[in-house]
């Protein structure tokens, strides 16, 4: 982390921010932790990705967008890696989780369970509340961090965080 002043005040200091302040760039499963020093910006991973989640980010490094759908985990992008910054035993395959934030739907009294319908982990349920609507939580232990649920949030509340540790 930048520890100038001018990283500070743009809230760098903030966890899961760059040195401008701004949110760090999701990057892929089994990204190593020395990724953007192995990575030389090939693309071979974007190419190889099915699910078309990754796509180039600033700089040119590959980062993960699940705005549209989720990713499977299939690792094509690993195999397709061969600088080795994607690696299934060194890297972080579960590095994000899912976050509900305070937009959420039925954290607002409205009905809407679309998240925990796209969960293919069972990761989302909802406490059931005393003359109300149920509100949503997450079990980070099931969560993958495949953003299956970032697609179908009308009120888009939900957004990945990496996983402390």
């Amino acid at each position: 982390m930048d520890p100038s002043r001018r990283a500070f005040l743009r809230g760098a200091f903030l966890k899961g921010r760059d040195a401008d302040g701004k949110p760090a760039p999701l990057r892929p499963p089994w990204a190593v932790e020395d990724f953007t020093d192995r990575c030389t910006r090939c693309e071979a991973c974007l190419d190889a990705c099915p699910e078309k989640v990754l796509r180039r980010g600033d700089g040119g490094f590959p980062e993960l967008d699940v705005r549209e759908r989720g990713c499977t985990f299939c690792a094509a992008c690993v195999e397709a890696c061969e600088p080795g910054a994607l690696d299934t035993v060194r890297g972080i395959e579960r590095r994000y989780r899912a976050v509900i934030g305070p937009t959420c739907l039925a954290k607002r009294a409205v009905t809407c369970r679309l998240c925990e319908l796209a969960c293919d982990d069972d990761a989302i349920g909802f406490a059931l509340q005393r003359g109300g609507v149920a509100t949503p939580l997450v079990d980070p232990g099931q969560c993958s961090g495949c953003g299956k649920c970032l697609n179908v949030c009308p009120s888009h509340a939900i957004s990945l965080e990496e996983r402390a540790g």
